[in-house]
């Protein structure tokens, strides 16, 4: 059976810390919207891993580029947790990914340097990347045939 990209369970794909606390940027926006869980972590000047650093949470996907400390991850220590994301989605047709320019507003990245860990995701069906990210992975004849999410400000750690 395929389903109608409108019956597709949306999911808002977007930026986190290992620690799992979502009070800032697009992870808040997952938190008020989306069904991501919000647990103040108290411990996380300790460095305690937090359960909602990570994965599916309600209609929202957490990806993390800050550690448990809140400090911004190495772009290495990012792009595994990306590609857990992109086989993800592989095995999940029926939700459609909303990716955020995650990395690109709190942890201090550009989508130059962000964009590149999601080159796998763009001949995915059911993962929409933000313009930003589109932008850099395509060239500009190629860019029209991609679906975008918009994500306007809504970037995040």
């Amino acid at each position: 059976m395929i389903l109608s990209p409108t019956a597709l369970i949306q999911i808002f794909v977007f930026g986190s810390n290992l620690a799992g606390i979502h009070g800032l940027g697009s992870a808040k926006e997952a938190v008020l919207h989306h069904g991501a869980e919000y647990i103040k972590n108290v411990t996380a000047r300790f460095g305690v891993i937090g359960k909602n650093g990570f994965g599916l949470q309600g209609n929202s996907f957490a990806i993390p580029t800050k550690d448990q400390f809140i400090r911004t991850m190495p772009l290495f220590r990012i792009k595994p947790y990306v590609k857990r994301f992109i086989m993800f989605a592989k095995v999940h047709p029926e939700m459609q990914f909303n990716v955020v320019n995650i990395g690109c507003r709190n942890a201090g990245y550009t989508p130059k340097q962000i964009a590149p860990m999601f080159s796998d995701a763009i001949q995915l069906n059911n993962v929409k990347l933000s313009d930003d990210f589109i932008s850099v992975l395509t060239t500009p004849e190629e860019r029209h045939t991609y679906s975008l999410y918009y994500d306007g400000d809504c970037e995040v750690c």
